[in-house]
């Protein structure tokens, strides 16, 4: 059978990427944002860019002793109101909210290659061609760990899946300061001692160097092209 081509249709956020909120208000946003999208584009690849509420996720196999006070009732014991959700991705647990972007490829590898490691490796170097066009100097991958490390900080992490060779879940790239205030709360992927940090304070000349949320987005956007062979078109 032959493989599907390569596809171009993704959807990147053309404006600052929103936040997620409520339940009710999350149902309410994606359904207005899937009523924007162009009706020719179901069934294509997509890239969904977000920010989402305070919220620490478990993968499947995650311990979830790596929450500082948890309990058997999953209910955190240092009195933490953000909450937790386990999920089908790899990886142990992680934070997501405010100041980070997450990126959700929804791609079918037959069109691409179909080897999850070469997928994760290739997520990386987006990331690391993002990091590089934001001003971050030094950035790289760790022998038999994943993400991207700066100064010996993770600053991007990445939990997938695969089903039928589709992907689900993804990347997050820490942006700002708001994006670091609940890792204190676990031990992120479930590696000891090791310290998480955020584009905004690795930046190497801060001075000359101005960009938001939306900027990020389009080096990711420009990163997911080069890696990827594809042109992003926005369906907004």
């Amino acid at each position: 059978q032959k493989n599907p081509p390569l596809y171009g249709q993704f959807v990147p956020f053309d404006v600052e990427p929103p936040v997620l909120h409520s339940r009710g208000e999350n149902d309410k946003n994606m359904n207005n944002l899937v009523k924007r999208i162009p009706t020719s584009f179901p069934g294509c690849d997509s890239i969904v860019m977000l920010q989402h509420d305070p919220v620490y996720t478990l993968g499947t196999a995650s311990d979830p002793t790596f929450i500082h006070g948890y309990n058997t009732d999953g209910i955190n014991g240092d009195k933490s109101d953000v909450p937790i959700v386990r999920i089908e991705r790899g990886g142990e647990v992680t934070y997501h909210g405010p100041g980070q972007l997450v990126v959700y490829p929804i791609l079918d590898l037959r069109g691409y290659k179909q080897d999850v490691h070469w997928y994760m490796r290739a997520l990386e170097e987006v990331i690391l061609i993002a990091l590089e066009k934001a001003g971050i100097e030094g950035a790289s991958r760790e022998k038999n760990l994943t993400g991207v490390w700066v100064s010996n900080k993770k600053i991007a992490a990445l939990g997938i899946k695969t089903r039928r060779w589709v992907t689900m879940h993804g990347l997050a790239i820490n942006i700002d300061a708001r994006s670091l205030q609940n890792f204190k709360g676990i031990v992120p992927c479930g590696l000891e001692g090791r310290e998480v940090t955020c584009l905004r304070d690795e930046v190497s000349v801060i001075e000359e160097t101005s960009f938001s949320m939306k900027d990020v987005t389009i080096y990711v956007k420009e990163a997911l092209e080069q890696v990827f062979g594809v042109t992003l078109l926005s369906a907004l």
